[in-house]
């Protein structure tokens, strides 16, 4: 399912046809029951029948087959519906496209529906409907892990499910394997359905699936397709936000109804509240590249200058007949920035990483020099304040990485702060006298920084 459904004649603002179902979850399950109210409902007209219910996010779409369903199961199909927007699986779904680009929806799908139906199985006045693939049931059969519904719901997340899942073999090979792959200004994600990627020439090539993704699509191939494209996906601004009132709304709710929780156990799978790295590189620098006072013997302090020297009585007699002044460092702030073209940064991280840069530096009216390189110093650059681009760096892919001649590099410079754009697979025997704030591929989170500070760029 590609594309949000039409939506048929309205039957007012708090009818639909999931109200009987969401009504029975309130009176059974007062608190993470009321989680429904805080979601928009919508029934749709669907003419070939597919849509019983789904949702984008945001939304939860029910088709006009959903009447004729047995109370049990819609309310089973409404509690699915509202877990999904909970825990933001159709987000979830953009920023992991973003994050290692190809993504195969019906995998995906699968392995959010399994964390779901595991967390409200336990419940005996809702019926899941037929076909429905259970967490603990897919680590068996997929990964060959036997794990109880407890155990499996507080170990795993969506995000790692899916990846231990996926083992669809890849096209290329090598660390510059993945560049492309993203999402795209023309709001291609650079994968289609099943999992496909597009060649040179523009047609569709698909990944051929490995043992585990043969044994998921087996175990979930009775499940009903119901994640649609997220509807907030224009607005990643926000995610952070809304992450952190859903996950706050799932712990209040759970400990609300106690022991009559629809929610089996807090999950790992709870939405990530995560601040922004644009905002923790902002701070980061700004403290870095901020003017910092020293004393300065050549002029007096101004408190000396009022009191014209005189000593006094008093506390006032301790001062010193001579009291330094402060002045500043330097007159414009140094940034060094250096990047590692052999790793595997994609275009829109890579852009956003120099939009900040440039903002941040025009702001703080500092000067920045560029050193461009892998085992070696390729390229130097140097900008006047807020002029600097990194946007036209071409990435080589393959090859090793040694952080030293670039740090050596950066040293002649005296900067007051180094930012080291990489995937961290390298070496750094040169340990220079500046901060070093390493900025890293959400990809390569796992890696250890040398020394200095990490940032992850998620």
């Amino acid at each position: 399912m590609s594309s949000p459904p039409s939506t048929g004649q309205a039957r007012g603002v708090y009818s639909h046809r999931g109200t009987r179902a969401i009504q029975k979850m309130v009176e059974l399950a007062p608190s993470t029951g009321g989680l429904a109210l805080w979601i928009r409902h919508l029934d749709v007209d669907e003419s070939d029948g597919q849509l019983i219910a789904a949702n984008n996010g945001t939304t939860i779409y029910y088709g006009p087959d959903f009447e004729a369903l047995p109370l049990p199961l819609q309310i089973g199909l409404v509690a699915h519906e509202v877990l999904h927007v909970a825990l933001r699986h159709s987000q979830r779904l953009v920023a992991l496209r973003r994050l290692i680009g190809d993504v195969d929806a019906e995998l995906y799908n699968i392995c959010a529906d399994a964390i779901v139906n595991s967390a409200l199985g336990h419940l005996g006045w809702l019926e899941l409907p037929p076909g429905s693939v259970r967490l603990e049931d897919l680590l068996a059969s997929a990964l060959d892990i036997r794990q109880g519904a407890e155990a499996a719901l507080l170990e795993w997340d969506l995000e790692r499910l899916y990846r231990a899942i996926d083992d669809r073999k890849r096209d290329g090979s090598g660390r510059g394997a993945r560049r492309g792959a993203g999402p795209t200004q023309d709001g291609d994600d650079g994968a289609g359905a099943g999992g496909q990627q597009r060649t040179e020439e523009g047609q569709a090539s698909p990944r051929e699936d490995g043992p585990c993704a043969v044994r998921a699509r087996y175990t979930g191939s009775g499940i009903i397709r119901d994640l649609l494209p997220a509807a907030d996906a224009a607005h990643p601004e926000l995610e952070a936000e809304q992450s952190r009132e859903w996950r706050e709304r799932l712990t209040r709710a759970h400990a609300g109804d106690g022991p009559h929780s629809m929610l089996r156990t807090l999950l790992a799978d709870l939405p990530k509240v995560r601040t922004p790295w644009e905002q923790l590189l902002r701070t980061q620098l700004t403290r870095g590249l901020a003017h910092k006072p020293e004393i300065s013997w050549s002029r007096p302090a101004r408190s000396y200058l009022a009191n014209q020297g005189r000593i006094g009585h008093g506390p006032a007699s301790l001062r010193m007949p001579w009291e330094p002044g402060t002045a500043s460092t330097r007159a414009v702030a140094r940034l060094a920035v250096m990047v590692d073209v052999s790793g595997s940064i994609e275009d829109v991280l890579l852009e956003r990483f120099a939009r900040e840069i440039e903002a941040i530096t025009r702001r703080l009216e500092s000067r920045i020099v560029v050193i461009i390189g892998d085992d070696a110093v390729r390229e130097v650059r140097t900008f006047e304040p807020g002029r600097s681009n990194l946007r036209d760096i071409q990435f080589q892919g393959g090859g090793g990485t040694d952080f030293s001649p670039l740090l050596r590099e950066a040293e002649r410079f005296a900067p007051d702060m180094g930012v080291f754009l990489t995937d961290l697979d390298g070496k750094a025997d040169y340990l220079p006298s500046f901060p070093v704030l390493w900025t890293v591929p959400a990809a390569y989170e796992a890696m250890q920084a040398p020394f200095g500070r990490k940032l992850v760029l998620d």
